[in-house]
């Protein structure tokens, strides 16, 4: 990846020092294993409630930050800012969209390309509504950027959900074409009639739109004459909601396997309410995989706006704030999302930017007290499989469906195996296990494999009663600075007496968690299917760490890299298995409690930063600076695996799970 500036510097020898051989093929004949590629799908430009252009944002994404892929969002609805008007003559730009001198993506659509082109009832007031500019204007841009960088940058949404707050959209077909030129009408219309920003009923400025859902014949029937589609009666409270699970019926009739529906910020808008458009509990998360398993397959469990003070929630949210920069349901152990995969459910986390701006500071200032740009800070990793081929995507698309996908902040580590294989005869005590070097090479090549004996993120692995199994994650800790501004001790760690630079983070602990599978649950059942946190619809009681290893008991070798191994005898119930990972140890004090857990991030402001290095953005206490904003970001890392299921024959079957 290019970097305007010095990413992690990496060891070369560190294939040498895993003790890769010629034996360690990462895949099974004739099969693709697959390579992590790193991207993000929720972000923000002039077109919604952004700062910048769409150029700028993906020059920033793909170039400076190297991200393999891009998915521009943007809310729903509309608005009279032209985002395709670059913000200078400094920015890359399609030769059909050079930069006008005295314009800029704050300008209005009504001074750029004039009322007579824009559709739908708004148009004598320059409003474009968002299914226009994603179909004329957004994607032409960016299906020219993609080819011009060689990288598949397409389009989705962030869509202002009816019931809800926010999910993020995206229907892959007509963009990027291997041949000829490609469309986002699909994606248009899926914005046009689904979200409740949106108040158009032009369908589509003359195009036929019809919203009507296959087998829903009495929401069918609730369709406004003009519009053809569920109307603003329809988009809050328990209506919003059914509103919401229409347009996943819409997606699974019509792009099954080419479209995503990933919950945003689950938490940060509170819990649901039957009145307005606010959270998701955890039924709204059962009702949309339900209604559409291949389509709504996870949520955000990593928000945005990392910079922004308090960590990107406030203390409205569910769980009152994020912990160590994760939603609360991602977060605690044994809640939300353990209860989710106890059921065996296909449902995955990831994390995004959130891009809008940098708060106080320009877009091209290391600073910031609101956001990081898309690869800056969060990644998400996806392993995508396109048999040698160039990335496109649907590859991407399908890699995040399969689940076989982990996120990352501030680059804490940037590869990663994590697979779970049965422990056959000749694998007895703590000896090597056989398949411990393809691991290896999976790891060191950032690739994926096949193995009938061991099953990575997403899948499962089918084994009889009493079965002993090896679970392997090997991972890099990338040694050198990472793309933090800030080179001063971290303030959190010197609390407990560790002096490390802010851009320099070592992996202290990764814990291995685990929680038994019982099945899915029936709606009918209320009590277990529905509720807020904390309730037994919302938590998985037999979720626990069940190793933490570091220093101690990992094998650590040259060049940042960390073996870990834990032996899982006689299994006996069908489960599932996820890591987590941080700089910070247990017990630092408003950072993590006695066990390692996230403490809630606003204890954060009560570090005080006493270096004369801090910057002056943050606010002054006494003896120095609180802790806050980009630095406190900076300072407290993780990541998050997703699980791997076991399904031991005779217990539960894994059902949401390949």
């Amino acid at each position: 990846m290019k970097h305007s500036f010095p990413l992690r510097e990496v060891s070369l020898a560190a294939a040498a020092v895993i003790g890769l051989g010629a034996a360690g093929t990462a895949s099974a004949a004739g099969q693709d294993p697959g390579r992590y590629v790193t991207g993000d799908f929720h972000n923000h430009t002039t077109c919604s409630d952004g700062q910048i252009s769409v150029q700028k944002l993906v020059n920033k994404s793909v170039d400076t930050y190297g991200l393999d892929w891009f998915i521009l969002a943007g809310h729903g609805g509309g608005g009279t800012r032209n985002c395709l008007l670059v913000d200078d003559a400094s920015v890359e730009t399609p030769a059909s969209n050079p930069h006008v001198p005295g314009q800029g993506p704050a300008t209005s659509w009504a001074n750029s390309i004039g009322i007579a082109k824009v559709k739908g009832d708004r148009a004598a007031e320059g409003y474009v509504y968002r299914w226009q500019s994603i179909q004329e204007f957004q994607y032409p841009v960016l299906e020219q950027m993609a080819a011009a960088k060689k990288k598949p940058i397409f389009i989705g949404l962030e869509s202002v959900a009816p019931g809800h707050e926010h999910i993020n959209v995206a229907v892959t077909e007509g963009q990027l074409p291997a041949i000829g030129t490609g469309n986002a009408t699909a994606m248009a219309q899926y914005e046009y009639c689904f979200d409740r920003a949106d108040n158009d009923l032009s369908r589509g400025g003359g195009q036929g739109w019809d919203c009507s859902v296959p087998g829903s014949t009495a929401k069918n029937a609730l369709l406004d004459p003009r519009g053809r589609k569920l109307a603003n009666e329809h988009n809050n409270g328990q209506l919003g909601h059914e509103k919401s699970v229409e347009a996943l019926k819409w997606l699974a009739a019509n792009h099954p396997r080419t479209s995503y529906h990933i919950a945003a910020h689950v938490e940060r808008a509170g819990p649901f309410s039957p009145t307005s458009s606010r959270g998701f509990n955890v039924e709204h998360l059962r009702n949309f995989n339900n209604a559409a398993p291949t389509v709504a397959f996870g949520m955000e469990g990593g928000p945005g706006h990392q910079a922004n003070a308090n960590r990107s929630y406030g203390s409205g949210a569910v769980g009152g704030g994020t912990y160590g920069g994760a939603g609360f349901y991602a977060a605690q152990v044994g809640g939300v999302w353990d209860a989710l995969l106890g059921e065996g459910r296909n449902w995955f986390i990831f994390n995004n930017s959130d891009y809008h701006a940098r708060g106080m500071f320009g877009p091209d200032d290391r600073r910031t007290t609101n956001d990081q740009y898309p690869g800056e800070f969060n990644k998400t990793y996806v392993l995508t499989r396109t048999a040698g081929k160039a990335l496109t995507p649907q590859a991407i698309v399908d890699g995040m469906r399969s689940g076989n996908a982990y996120y990352v902040n501030g680059d804490l580590i940037d590869k990663m195996a994590f697979v779970v294989c049965r422990v056959e005869g000749n694998s007895q005590g703590k000896g090597k296990h056989p398949h411990e070097q393809q691991v290896a090479k999976a790891a060191e090549t950032g690739t994926g494999f096949f193995n009938p004996n061991c099953a990575q993120q997403g899948e499962k692995l089918v084994v009889s009663p009493g079965q002993d199994l090896m679970v392997m994650a090997i991972m890099r800790d990338p040694e050198g600075k990472n793309l933090s501004p800030y080179s001063f001790p971290n303030p959190s760690l010197l609390q407990v007496g560790i002096s490390k630079p802010l851009d320099q983070p070592v992996l202290d602990h990764v814990d291995l968690i685990g929680g038994k599978v019982t099945g899915y649950v029936d709606p009918s059942d209320t009590a277990r299917y529905a509720g807020q946190i904390n309730t037994p619809a919302a938590t998985n009681p037999s979720t626990a760490v069940m190793a933490t290893f570091n220093d101690a008991n990992w094998q650590a070798l040259p060049g940042g890299w960390k073996r870990m191994s834990y032996r899982i005898k006689g299994v006996k119930d069908s489960q599932y298995l996820r890591l987590r990972g941080t700089n910070m140890p247990a017990a630092v004090p408003n950072e993590t409690d006695s066990q390692g857990n996230p403490l809630i991030d606003t204890l954060a402001n009560n570090i005080v930063c006493a270096d004369a290095a801090c910057p002056d953005h943050l606010p002054a206490v006494s003896g120095g600076r609180k802790l806050d904003f980009d630095v406190e970001a900076w300072t407290d890392l993780w990541f998050y695996s997703n699980p791997v299921f076991i399904e031991v024959k005779g217990s539960t079957v894994v059902a949401g799970i390949r």
